[in-house]
């Protein structure tokens, strides 16, 4: 169980600048996920972390060791690779021993550590098949097994699922945070999708142009983005542009495309005649066909209805408030279907405020 300290990393790739300056603060046994779109950096600072790369500024610690400049194998890092870089020629038991054995561990030792490691992946009996002669779950295994069997420091999973069927890689999500779980080791784990992030993360960091956007929780990144980017790559998200209407202690009021919106104040301090963005999740969205509620209600609009999408627990309605798109989530679908005209209510509490000039 290591922390790892990631100080202003700068990486060139040729003559791109690829890290712009990432620092970044894991905690022993910490589950940590590194998320964004392709090209935004993140498998190069995974290199770097796990020496493959030096950068060309900053430094990075594990624990109180400077291992900036301290070549892969000498770091205690272990890395799980996209394609999971198993050796065709190789049995899963010699796969799995390879890295003991360039460590040079008694042999008793090494067959210990590998049976160990091939029983945390319920790949007992699978010992002499070839990575061929595995289904695709199997040699994600197989790489799990090999990578924890040198007992690391520290854990790099470079997109290991991205490989899976939708089905297989939901299975693995549950299968590898309990391996996590188990182990205790720090793990830093890089990908583009956003469940993988918040079904499985302690902490998340999202990663935008090689530069840090936002580091926190799932539930902080997905409730309470700093910036429209985050806010519209973390889920599904509704995102007009508001200007400041009122501040008061309890509220903030917004006028925006459709009407005036009541927001929470956000943890930024705002005034009137500021431009922001106001975003709210599609599920958070009220729906009611009660043409009985008042529609003067604060925060409660008509909205025409322009297509739905039965996706069995919920239906996705896309509508328009007045000349605005807004998509909701309809939790309780009637036989029969929703009619053209609906009402969205939206609470107070939903709507996010996110600062204009950083969207």
């Amino acid at each position: 169980m290591v922390s790892v300290s990631a100080q202003n990393i700068v990486k060139y790739l040729g003559r791109t600048l690829v890290l712009k300056g990432v620092s970044l603060e894991i905690k022993p046994s910490e589950f940590f996920f590194v998320l964004g779109p392709s090209g935004c950096g993140k498998t190069t600072f995974l290199r770097v972390l796990a020496g493959f790369l030096f950068p060309d500024d900053g430094r990075v610690f594990f624990g109180e060791r400077d291992v900036t400049f301290v070549p892969p194998h000498k770091r205690n890092a272990a890395m799980v690779f996209q394609h999971y870089a198993l050796f065709p020629h190789m049995s899963v038991w010699e796969n799995v021993a390879y890295g003991l054995k360039l460590r040079r561990l008694p042999r008793g030792e090494i067959e210990r550590r590998v049976r160990e490691a091939l029983r945390l992946v319920r790949l007992e009996g699978f010992e002499r098949r070839l990575p061929l002669q595995l289904s695709g779950g199997q040699q994600q295994r197989v790489a799990l097994a090999r990578a924890i069997a040198v007992h690391p420091d520290l854990l790099l999973l470079d997109e290991p699922l991205s490989n899976l069927d939708a089905k297989l890689r939901a299975e693995m999500r549950g299968e590898l945070k309990a391996l996590q779980r188990q182990l205790g080791v720090t793990t830093i784990y890089v990908t583009h999708d956003q469940k993988e992030a918040l079904a499985m993360a302690d902490r998340i960091a999202v990663m935008h142009d090689g530069q840090v956007v936002q580091v926190g929780t799932p539930t902080e990144l997905y409730r309470k983005p700093l910036t429209r980017f985050v806010a519209e790559f973390l889920g599904d998200a509704n995102v007009w542009e508001g200007r400041v209407k009122s501040v008061h202690s309890d509220l903030v009021v917004v006028e925006t495309g459709f009407g005036e919106v009541k927001c929470q104040p956000p943890s930024f301090a705002v005034s009137q005649g500021e431009r922001v963005w106001v975003m709210i999740r599609p599920e958070s969205v009220s729906v009611t066909t009660d043409r009985t509620e008042a529609s003067n209600q604060p925060n409660t609009f008509p909205a025409s209805i322009e297509q739905t999408i039965y996706l069995g627990e919920a239906v996705e309605i896309l509508a328009k408030i007045g000349e605005t798109s807004v998509k909701a989530l309809h939790f309780r679908p009637e036989d029969g279907g929703l009619p053209n005209e609906v009402r969205f209510k939206f609470s107070p509490d939903d709507l996010t405020l996110i600062p204009y000039e950083v969207a």
